[in-house]
């Protein structure tokens, strides 16, 4: 690993992804733009047209994914480049001519969807039987027919949409005073040494032995967000009341409904999650518990939940050594899906290091035409080799769904986007503990796993009970002022946390700085794609080869169906609680063993 940040021109291709199988240059990224560009006019000749005949319409509908095969390669070659150097004024310049060039075509395309809805059905029943090829299309037509109640009429529509730029202004609001305007005080340690806080460097503080820095910096933080925690629940109150008014002016139910609808899960998988989680709190309150006697504190507080029970085992592992570790933790996946790992890091899928100007990180993305490209910055870590095997699974799963469906039907959804990515730690976490005798050695791993439960499985389900009363509040016709707010998140963190931690005044104002509650119903689904991947690899470990070929079904499956029926397709039934209580009593039994670990 190089020793210090070089400059990319310095550092050794072989560690660098290869982005000519996008485009072999930039000539060529530009050819295909004018492309794009030039074919504006031909999609806006189907305006007005959509329902004349079946042959016009499957003309359309092949026109739109030939257009999506090249916004995704002009997309992926002019992000990716971009994000090597962000500095590189020449890839700043593509991506914002890419951005402007998509907006043409959504604005050239806006026709399509009130035409597509108007079709009836008898008629488009007869197009489907005088023309076997839209066949093809009849899951994405249902997809967007089955909106068709909660569409209004061409004038309400337009009046929708120019409200849309309004309805970011919480979002636009909050990112702006919580990345620009709030500045925090200097942590001080045990020694009198200042800290810088800031939102980058609040968790590594928590983080610290030094229990004097994390109470400052906590403190720190805090402090500043009571101060503006009136206009904080301003701004989360118009978040809830530009959903609600969306929901009610599109005859939802509720603004639930309306989130979950666009992705196929229903309501009741939103609730269970809750609801199983609430009975399995017990489990969280013994490891918080278990977290004061092992830290040996009289008192347990919110600053503590994040500093290690056991020390840092300071285990430095090379990038080769990494490749090694993940295909030894994921040959349970069989001979085919580690031959694909293979072709990932032999064929420059992977940006491994660190250079001058890079984004930070780490990530997977990349075209239907080509391959995932995962983006790290390696160094050296135990978390480091957790994030490989990570993004890594984000790429198998793109790459499978990309090889077994077509460009119409290989994306994946949120619901499900996290399982293959997960699945894939949890069988390195298992693989390790499986490989490791010691008692601290394995007291570490064991604890990384619980935090991963804890702030994933538990924190987020918090994060979505809080975000659900919010809406049900706003609803219901109640306010949500500062006090009503902090009140029900002190109530929250004092159910979820238990009686063994000092219930910190400062906790209540934690939901000021999350910026997830602006994201609509997004949180739940780190906690079942989480639940979904433990299941799934606990599966994979008992029962081998049956488990194996569902898991790579699912894997192949991009949205062909809905995405409840792909993980149960996998041995998952997310509309059951199991899954979820499976993985939290998982849970307890390694809060059992890290007791029984460092029991004195």
């Amino acid at each position: 690993m190089p020793q210090t940040i070089l400059p990319r021109s310095d550092c050794d291709a072989r560690y660098q992804w290869d982005l000519t199988d996008i485009f072999p240059d930039d000539a060529a990224w530009h050819q295909c733009y004018d492309n794009v560009k030039n074919s504006l006019d031909t999609l806006r000749g189907y305006q007005g047209h959509l329902s004349d005949d079946a042959d016009t319409l499957l003309s359309y509908l092949q026109f739109g994914d030939a257009l999506g095969h090249q916004l995704d390669a002009l997309a992926n070659y002019a992000q990716r480049k971009s994000d090597e150097d962000t500095r590189n004024a020449v890839y700043q310049e593509m991506t914002t001519q890419f951005t402007t060039l998509a907006v043409a075509v959504n604005h050239a395309d806006a026709f399509a969807t009130p035409e597509l809805l108007a079709i009836a059905d008898d008629m488009l029943d007869h197009f489907y039987q005088s023309c076997p090829a839209l066949e093809h299309y009849r899951l994405q037509l249902d997809r967007i027919r089955r909106e068709r109640a909660h569409t209004l009429s061409p004038e309400c529509e337009a009046l929708l949409a120019s409200a849309g730029q309004m309805s970011q202004a919480p979002d636009d609001i909050f990112s702006l005073l919580n990345d620009a305007d709030l500045v925090f005080p200097d942590a001080l340690d045990s020694e009198g040494q200042p800290h810088p806080v800031t939102h980058g460097t609040f968790i590594s503080l928590l983080q610290s032995s030094d229990r004097t820095l994390r109470k400052n910096a906590f403190e720190s933080l805090y402090q500043v967000y009571h101060q503006f925690r009136n206009t904080s629940s301003a701004v989360l109150s118009a978040q809830m009341q530009q959903l609600q008014f969306f929901a009610n002016a599109r005859h939802y139910e509720s603004a639930l409904h309306a989130a979950l609808s666009h992705t196929e899960v229903p309501v009741e998988i939103y609730h269970n999650l809750i609801d199983a989680v609430r009975q399995n709190l017990p489990s969280m309150h013994r490891y918080v518990d278990l977290r004061k006697k092992l830290l040996g504190v009289d008192e347990l507080h919110f600053y503590d939940l994040y500093t290690p029970i056991v020390a840092d085992q300071d285990m430095k592992i090379d990038y080769e050594a990494a490749k090694k570790m993940a295909l030894e933790a994921l040959a349970p996946l069989g001979k085919d899906y580690l031959a694909m790992l293979e072709e990932g890091f032999q064929n420059h899928w992977i940006d491994v290091y660190e250079n001058q100007g890079k984004r930070s990180g780490a990530y997977c993305a990349g075209p239907y035409d080509s391959h995932p490209y995962v983006l790290l910055n390696y160094t050296e870590t135990l978390n480091d080799v957790f994030t490989l095997v990570h993004e890594m699974g984000h790429a198998m799963h793109s790459y499978l769904s990309n090889k077994n469906q077509s460009i119409t039907y290989a994306g994946y959804v949120i619901f499900v986007a996290e399982v293959a990515s997960t699945c894939n730690e949890s069988l390195l976490m298992q693989h390790l503990l499986s490989q490791t005798t010691g008692k601290r050695g394995r007291a570490y791993l064991i604890n990384y796993f619980l935090e991963q439960f804890r702030g994933t499985l538990y924190r987020q389900t918090m994060f979505a009970e809080f975000e659900l009363w919010c809406s049900e509040q706003i609803g219901q016709g109640q306010p949500l002022t500062a006090d009503a707010l902090c009140a029900k998140y002190s109530a929250l963190n004092r159910d979820y946390y238990g009686e063994d931690i000092v219930l910190d005044p400062q906790i209540a104002l934690e939901w000021a700085r999350i910026p997830h509650f602006y994201y609509n119903f997004y949180v739940y689904q780190y906690a079942t794609g989480y639940a979904a991947a433990i299941a799934l690899s606990q599966r994979i470990l008992k029962e081998g080869e049956p488990a194996v070929k569902d898991y790579l079904n699912f894997l192949s499956g991009g949205c062909s169906t809905d995405p409840v029926s792909l993980l149960r397709g996998a041995g998952v039934d997310m509309a059951s609680p199991a899954p979820i209580n499976d993985a939290l009593s998982m849970f307890d039994r390694l809060v059992s063993e890290l007791e029984s670990l460092l029991a004195e």
